[in-house]
């Protein structure tokens, strides 16, 4: 926007390697901490009193409704302050600082719930998840600003795609690990299943700041040469770099759009992946075993998921392809409803694996290909997807623990979530550019 054109060498295999090892390194997050493990402790913590009412700050609140209020408060932090530490970002070209931040505050308070060992520690165990949320949700603005200026535009599908398998092989060798050492703690000396599911949680956090070394290292620092200009702090800078990027919305209203669209079938996608572990307890009654073995089914079949719907975006165009995966997303949200067996619940999640990876990488690069050519603050334009992704997540979360507190069911819960897919399909459709239909 500057004039100032990238000067760091794209669809380099080298870097592109070390952008993927990023998905590596805090996927195990997402799969543990959100879906998996942690999901399924917090619930045998919470409720070791024999019901599923908690006391949080003083407030007597259902279990399940604590954690998604907890998780909405989180990323409506995040929505909160990523526009301005992004504007920052662009303006002094040091994108990788921020990520680095947000890592070490992701993976020290992932490392902070092994001290969550008891219901009074509550309100501990939700603090250190709500940093963690923070830590995760703030470093992918600027990770996926990384996109556009490693690869060209014709390799943003796969390139996404390949990242986001990439998470699924990660997070799911680190989860067999903690898997193994829960099921066999005295194996491994622990007291109990607790110790070692608490061990698990450090696990997370060196892991993920352990791997995210390698693109922290091998990613460029400015992959725009990016100078500072004039005088003044750089929060006002920042303040005036969103600026800039949101007044340029006005021109590209397939932008604008997009984004609406995202909006509303993301909050959807977001809100089955952090409660569908919370479903499988409260409405099934389903074992940790069973749980478990569901998100795996999740997580391989995301990695077939997200090469599939790249392929054919490429055949049909990226709108034909995230229309596809949100019809049926819209019948996984209706089956929800009436599901009552273990193993309608594993066909469920099988579905739900092969359109979670392919509508995520491909929601990414969709947006990468509507960002103009010539832009370089593509830290700022990131954050107006990443905004729009966290607060999609906070009134979907919100909304699903609302309603479940209403009605007292999860079930209507998951069916009113339809209706963020219908919204969003329909929003979508009005996307006309060629850039991601083909003509």
């Amino acid at each position: 926007m500057n004039g100032i054109t990238a000067t760091a060498a794209l669809n380099n295999p080298r870097t592109v390697r070390a952008w993927y090892m990023f998905d590596w390194a805090n996927s195990v997050y997402s799969l543990i901490i959100i879906t998996a493990i942690f999901p399924i402790y917090y619930k045998e913590v919470a409720v070791s009193s024999g019901t599923d009412q908690v006391n949080f700050l003083g407030f007597t609140l259902q279990n399940s409704v604590l954690y998604s209020y907890a998780l909405s408060f989180s990323f409506l932090v995040v929505a909160a302050i990523l526009p301005l530490l992004s504007g920052i970002a662009d303006y002094t070209g040091k994108k990788k600082i921020f990520m680095k931040i947000f890592v070490w505050l992701g993976s020290l308070s992932c490392m902070g719930l092994y001290l969550f060992d008891n219901v009074s520690a509550l309100e501990w165990g939700i603090a250190c998840s709500i940093l963690a949320s923070i830590g995760y949700s703030g470093s992918l603005v600027f990770y996926d600003a990384f996109l556009p200026e490693i690869v060209t535009r014709d390799r943003y599908d796969a390139t996404s795609a390949n990242g986001y398998s990439m998470g699924y092989i990660g997070s799911v060798l680190l989860m067999v690990v903690c898997t193994v050492l829960i099921l066999g703690f005295d194996t491994f000396g622990f007291d109990n299943g607790g110790a070692a599911t608490r061990f698990s949680f450090l696990l997370v956090g060196l892991w993920w700041v352990g791997f995210s070394m390698i693109p922290f290292a091998l990613l460029p620092e400015n992959a725009s040469a990016r100078k500072l200009e004039g005088s003044g702090s750089v929060w006002t800078k920042g303040y005036q770099e969103i600026r800039k990027v949101w007044r340029s919305l006005r021109e590209q209203p397939d932008l604008k759009r997009y984004l609406v669209a995202f909006f509303f079938y993301n909050g959807g996608v977001q809100t089955v992946m952090y409660l569908a572990t919370l479903f499988g307890t409260d409405v099934l009654h389903l074992g940790t075993t069973s749980l478990i073995a569901t998100v795996v089914i999740i997580q391989l079949v995301g990695i077939l998921g997200a090469w599939l719907f790249a392929r054919l975006s490429q055949a049909k165009g990226n709108r034909y392809s995230l229309t596809v995966m949100i019809m049926i997303w819209i019948g996984i949200c209706i089956s929800a409803y009436f599901i009552t067996t273990e193993y309608q619940f594993y066909a469920l999640a099988f579905v739900v694996g092969m359109v979670m990876g392919g509508i995520q990488s491909l929601s990414r690069a969709t947006y990468s290909k509507l960002i103009p050519d010539n832009t370089i603050d593509h830290a700022s334009y990131f954050s107006f997807y990443d905004v729009t992704y966290n607060l999609a997540i906070v009134f979907g979360t919100f909304s699903y623990g609302f309603i479940d507190h209403l009605t007292g069911s999860m079930r209507y819960s998951a069916l009113a979530l339809a209706l963020y897919f219908i919204v969003g399909g329909g929003v979508l459709f009005m996307v006309k550019t060629k850039l991601i239909r083909k003509a």
